[in-house]
């Protein structure tokens, strides 16, 4: 049984079918996607999670139409990947924060690594980064440094009695 890592880093082929990093084997055309559903199997450890704006204005603003997936092959380069300090980019709709252009929200593991200064923070304007700001972000995150200290502007969450 001859085993080989695919091009796609968190597949791995056996006996020419495809199986994703949690052992389950993925649907034709997709690297993780799993066949069968396995309810017992747990999600796969990140310790940070950034959910991107990918809606019709956030994603208009985008210098690159696979911005996602160019940040994931960034990850995959700075080897956080996967591992300990995984940082994982998700793609959503709509916030509903139009006005701050191309934003992203921060999620912090903070039951397992995560660093709680960094969690549930917003950014704007994220189209406007360039490879090293992105590299310096994602090095922040998994070292555990505050990015309040850092040049990434912040949307500020109002009081909720501001709204009763």
């Amino acid at each position: 049984m001859m085993e080989k890592k695919s091009t796609m880093e968190n597949s791995v082929k056996k006996d020419e079918k495809l199986y994703n990093i949690m052992g389950s084997e993925v649907v034709d055309g997709f690297t993780c996607k799993p066949k069968k559903l396995d309810p017992e199997k747990p999600i796969m450890h990140f310790k940070t999670q950034i959910f991107m704006c990918h809606d019709e204005r956030c994603g208009a603003a985008h210098k690159s139409e696979n911005l996602a997936a160019d940040l994931r092959e960034l990850l995959k380069d700075m080897g956080l990947a996967k591992g300990e300090n995984r940082i994982k980019i998700s793609r959503t709709g709509c916030f509903g924060a139009c006005r701050f252009r191309s934003v992203a929200n921060i999620y912090e593991n903070t039951r397992i690594n995560g660093h709680e200064n960094n969690n549930n923070l917003w950014i704007r304007n994220v189209h406007k980064y360039d490879e090293s700001q992105w590299r310096a972000l994602f090095t922040a995150l998994a070292s555990n440094k505050d990015i309040d200290d850092l040049a990434f502007e912040q949307i500020p969450m109002s009081e909720p009695k501001r709204y009763n």
